[in-house]
C-alpha cells in the first residue's frame, strides 16, 4: 500500500480515537445540561467535557467550588479547592486499544513507521487543542500535562502495536534484523523472547478476568447495599444514567482494586484506611452506589483469594511449558529459568503501573489518597505467579525428560517384529527374488517360506550348510525322492515355515542321497532354464536373510561379503 495512503489512514484512526472518547462524554452531558438544569451555561459544557477526558488519560485536574455552592450546600469554605486524580480508566483503555490497533495496521500495510509517526503526530495536535481550550473558571489542569499524558497514551501502544504486526509480517527492516539475530540464539534460547511476551499476555490477562469476577461478586453479594446508594441519591431518570454511565468509566479502575484485594495487599478509600482480605478499616465514604460493594467486614476464608494468582501463573507455566519443545535428554534448566523470573519481574511491573494508574484523588481531606500502593501489589502479584510458573516451568516434565520409544529399541523386539519387519517385510513373507543372474528359480513345487532354502531349517539357522535343498536335484528340476523323507516334509509347515529339527532331517538325507541313488534328471525341455555345473541356490537370498537375522539378534556386522 502507498505510503502516503497509510499516513492518511493512520491520522483518520487518531482522529476517532480522540473524537469517540470526547464524544462519550459530550453526549450524556449534553443531555444533562438540556434537562437537569433549570438555566445552563453552555460555556461550561466544553471545558466539562474535556476535564473528564483528560482525567480519563491520567491528567490531574484541579476543582474550585463556588462560594454560592458553598453556602447552599454548607461546605467548609476550607475545601473549596481540590484535586481530582483519580482516572475513570476506560477512557484510557479505548484510546490504548485503537492506538495498537491502528500501529498494527500500518504494518501489515508494510508502512509500520509511517503510520505509527503519522497517528502519533495527529493525536499529539488534537491533545494540544483539548488542553488549550480546556480551562475554565471551575475546572483546570495542567497544559503540559494535558498534551504530553494523552499523547504518550497514543504514541506508546501505537509503537507496541506496531512492532507487534512488523514482527509477525516481517518489515525487510530492523524487526527483521531482530527476529535474525535472535534465531542464531542456542537452540534452547531461541523461544525466550517469544515466551516471555507470552507469559506477560497471559498472566496479565488472567489477573484481569480474576479481578473482574471479584467484582461482580462483591456487586451481587452487597446488591443492597449498592441499591440504597442509589435510591438515598434521589436522581431521576437522566440524573441515575449519568451516575451508571460515569461508573462504568470507572469499571477497569475497579478492576485494578480487585486485584489487589485478591492478590493480599489491598487498596485504600481515604487517609489511615486499608481494605484488604486480612481486615478492612474504612470510615466515611462518599455516597457513589458502586462503593457500596466494599465490605464492612471480612473474613479469614478470604485469605484462600491469594490462591487465584498463584493459579494463574500455573496456568501460565502450563501453557509455555506445552510450547516448549521436548528433547531426546534432560532439558536446559536456564531457559526454563530466565523465562519463569522474566515473566514473574514483567507481571509485578505491569501491576505497578495498573497501581500507579487507579491510584489517586477523589476529593478533598482524606478522600485525597485512593487505591492500591505500587511497591506492596507489584512485590505481591510477582511472587504469588513466581510461585505458580515455578510449579510448572521448573519441574520435571511429566513422563521424564527423555524420549522412550521403543520404535528405536532392535534389541529388545521380538523376532517378528525386526527391524527386517519394521522396514516394511512381512514375518510371513515367502519369497524374495533374487538379483544374482547366475541364480535359477525354484522349481514351482518347492514349498514356500524361508525353510527351503538351502540349509536355513529352524534348527541350524546359524549354520547354512552349501548343498541343495532336499526337494531339489543339483540341476534344479523336481525331486522324485519319496514324500517320507524328512526334507521333504518341509513343504507341510504351515505358511511355509520349517517345522523344528528341520534343518536336521535335511542333512540326513543330503549324507544319505549319494549321486549312485539319485534317479536321473529328466531331459531339458525347451522353456526349461538352462542347466550350467556353476547354478548356485539363492545365494543373494541367504546373505540378505543372514544381514536381517544378525540385526534382529543386535549382532553387528563388519560390511565383509556373506556370500558362500
Amino acid at each position: 500500500m502507498h505510503r502516503l495512503l497509510v499516513a492518511l489512514l493512520a491520522a483518520l484512526d487518531a482522529v476517532l480515537a480522540a473524537a469517540g472518547g470526547i464524544a462519550v462524554i459530550l453526549a450524556p452531558l449534553a443531555l444533562l445540561w438540556v434537562f437537569g438544569v433549570g438555566d445552563p451555561d453552555w460555556t461550561a459544557l466544553w471545558p466539562a467535557s474535556a476535564s473528564i477526558w483528560h482525567l480519563g488519560h491520567l491528567v490531574p485536574v484541579s476543582v474550585t467550588l463556588p462560594d454560592a455552592y458553598l453556602a447552599a450546600t454548607g461546605i467548609d469554605p476550607t475545601f473549596s479547592s481540590f484535586t481530582l486524580s483519580l482516572a475513570p480508566l476506560a477512557f484510557a483503555a479505548f484510546t490504548a486499544l485503537f492506538a495498537a490497533r491502528s500501529g498494527a495496521r500500518a504494518a501489515a500495510a508494510g508502512a509500520a513507521i509511517t503510520g505509527w509517526l503519522s497517528g502519533s503526530v495527529v493525536f499529539a495536535g488534537i491533545a494540544v487543542l483539548v488542553g488549550l481550550t480546556a480551562n475554565a473558571e471551575l475546572v483546570a489542569s495542567e497544559v503540559w500535562l494535558a498534551i504530553l499524558l494523552p499523547s504518550l497514551l497514543f504514541f506508546v501502544p501505537s509503537f507496541l502495536g506496531a512492532f507487534a504486526g512488523a514482527w509477525r509480517v516481517g518489515d525487510d527492516g530492523p524487526v527483521d534484523a531482530l527476529r535474525a539475530r535472535i534465531r542464531r540464539l542456542p537452540h534452547a534460547w531461541a523461544d525466550v523472547p517469544a515466551l516471555v511476551v507470552r507469559g506477560l499476555a497471559f498472566t496479565t490477562l488472567g489477573l484481569v478476568a480474576v479481578g473482574g469476577v471479584v467484582v461482580v461478586a462483591g456487586l451481587i453479594a452487597r446488591s443492597a447495599q449498592v441499591i440504597g446508594l442509589y435510591q438515598a441519591s434521589n436522581a431521576d431518570a437522566i440524573g441515575a444514567t449519568v451516575i451508571a454511565l460515569g461508573q462504568l468509566m470507572y469499571l477497569p479502575t475497579l478492576v485494578v482494586w480487585a486485584v489487589a484485594f485478591t492478590a493480599g495487599p489491598g487498596f485504600a478509600l481515604g487517609t489511615d484506611t486499608a481494605v484488604t482480605p486480612a481486615a478492612t478499616q474504612v470510615g466515611a465514604l462518599p455516597g457513589i452506589p458502586v462503593l457500596g460493594a466494599v465490605p464492612d467486614s471480612t473474613s479469614s476464608w478470604l485469605l484462600l483469594l491469594v490462591l487465584l494468582p498463584i493459579t494463574v501463573g500455573a496456568l501460565t507455566g502450563w501453557m509455555l511449558r506445552s510450547r516448549m519443545p521436548r528433547t531426546t535428554g534432560p532439558e536446559p534448566f536456564g531457559p526454563r529459568l530466565v523465562v519463569t523470573l522474566a515473566v514473574a519481574v514483567l507481571t509485578g511491573g505491569v501491576g505497578a503501573l495498573a497501581a500507579l494508574a487507579s491510584s489517586g484523588s477523589i476529593g478533598p481531606g482524606r478522600l485525597a489518597d485512593t487505591g492500591p500502593e505500587p511497591g506492596p501489589l507489584a512485590l505481591a502479584l510477582g511472587l504469588e505467579v513466581l510461585v505458580g510458573l515455578a510449579i510448572l516451568l521448573l519441574s520435571p516434565r511429566a513422563g521424564g525428560d527423555d524420549v522412550d520409544d521403543d520404535r528405536y529399541d532392535v534389541a529388545s523386539r521380538p523376532v517378528g517384529d525386526s527391524a527386517f519387519v519394521s522396514s516394511g517385510a512381512r514375518s510371513d513373507f515367502t519369497s524374495w527374488p533374487s538379483t544374482d543372474p547366475t541364480s535359477v528359480a525354484a522349481p514351482a513345487t518347492a514349498p514356500s517360506g524361508w525353510g527351503h532354502l538351502p540349509g536355513w531349517g529352524a534348527g541350524d539357522a546359524d549354520e547354512p550348510t552349501d548343498a541343495v535343498s532336499a526337494g531339489t536335484t543339483p540341476s534344479g528340476a523336481p525331486s522324485t525322492v519319496d514324500g517320507s523323507t524328512d526334507g521333504v516334509a518341509l513343504a507341510a509347515s504351515p505358511k511355509g515355515m520349517a517345522p523344528a529339527g528341520a534343518g536336521a532331517s535335511t542333512k540326513k538325507a543330503k549324507a544319505s542321497a549319494k549321486p549312485a541313488d539319485l534317479p536321473p534328471s529328466d531331459p531339458p525341455t525347451p522353456d526349461s532354464p538352462p542347466s550350467t555345473p556353476d547354478a548356485a541356490p539363492d545365494d543373494d537370498v541367504r546373505a540378505r536373510i543372514r544381514a536381517a537375522w544378525a540385526a534382529a539378534d543386535g549382532d553387528s556386522t563388519d560390511g565383509s561379503d556373506h556370500r558362500r
